[in-house]
């Protein structure tokens, strides 16, 4: 992840996120209340709005190769520092690509757990069914 600074207040930050279902996913796992809105460019592709009191939304917003999280800083009013924000989110992410993709290959999972150090396990099996 890294900041870029344009002339406006707002700051757009990279992510690695491709995949909207599963970002979506993330955000509603981690109970961040969120709505979907058309995307600008035409494309069939929308960008995730996280509502915030102030009027100062937060917004995953398609660049046409990822996700970028756009945010004007004077006015982050979330509950962790955006950068703490990020891990979590990029956290759960990557579980529910983990999760998805294995399932496209017969994967399902049976066990998902939170560690003490904050890491997730992720347990998946596939019955090998041979005649």
């Amino acid at each position: 992840i890294y900041f870029v600074t344009n002339m406006s207040h707002f700051t757009t930050m990279k992510t690695s996120f491709q995949n909207f279902s599963y970002l979506e996913k993330a955000l509603t796992k981690l109970e961040i209340v969120h709505t979907r809105q058309p995307n600008t460019d035409n494309s069939t592709l929308e960008n995730l709005i996280i509502n915030q009191s102030n009027g100062y939304d937060i917004q995953f917003a398609w660049n046409g190769e990822q996700y970028e999280l756009i945010v004007d800083m004077s006015f982050w009013e979330q509950s962790c520092p955006v950068e703490s924000f990020i891990d979590k989110v990029s956290q759960q992410y990557a579980g529910e690509v983990i999760v998805g993709e294995s399932q496209k290959l017969g994967f399902q999972p049976i066990k998902y757990q939170q560690n003490q150090d904050g890491s997730n396990t992720v347990v998946l099996e596939r019955w090998n069914e041979k005649a």
